[in-house]
């Protein structure tokens, strides 16, 4: 499965990864370049990262099961994600919090996963569902009994993309 990042988008998204940015365009790149080569590591995916704007030196290309595209002016990330979700397909999975690029991404029969959810999963503890993982602010508080009813079942969509996180989910 080919999966593909909105590179600035997920740095953004993250704490770690946008004081690294803070510091230059270079080390927050690197750093979450590294991020995903080290989930690249973990599982038999492959991933492209897309940024935007022309390649400048210093930054050295991740290689491996990572491969990094930057956008040439005047096209951006956002139009190289769109033309990378259509030629995927069913293949792929678009990394992104853009709601434009999500639906683009999606008629073109691709999955979407916001980008906290990708940093969320890539995080999680080793063997833990998703449903035992509380928040600190969760704790010790008791969850309203659940009323008769039919259940809500989560949209196609969700479900894509929840098969789609496990897939990262370390073993």
């Amino acid at each position: 499965m080919r999966w593909v990042l909105d590179g600035y988008n997920l740095i953004r998204r993250d704490p770690d990864l946008r004081a690294r940015e803070r510091e230059s365009l270079e080390a927050g790149r690197a750093a979450l370049l590294a991020l995903v080569a080290r989930v690249a590591r973990a599982g038999a995916e492959d991933f492209t990262v897309v940024f935007d704007g022309a390649r400048r030196a210093g930054g050295a290309p991740a290689g491996g099961r990572v491969q990094v595209i930057f956008s040439r002016p005047p096209e951006t990330a956002d139009d190289v994600l769109r033309r990378l979700a259509a030629g995927l397909r069913e293949g792929g999975v678009v990394v992104t919090s853009d709601r434009a690029v999500q639906t683009t991404a999606r008629r073109a029969g691709a999955v979407t996963v916001t980008a906290e959810a990708f940093l969320a999963a890539v995080d999680a503890p080793a063997g833990v569902p998703d449903e035992w993982q509380k928040d600190d602010d969760e704790e010790g508080e008791d969850e309203p009994p659940r009323r008769g009813g039919p259940a809500r079942r989560p949209s196609r969509e969700a479900r894509a993309a929840a098969r789609a996180l496990e897939r990262l989910r370390p073993r």
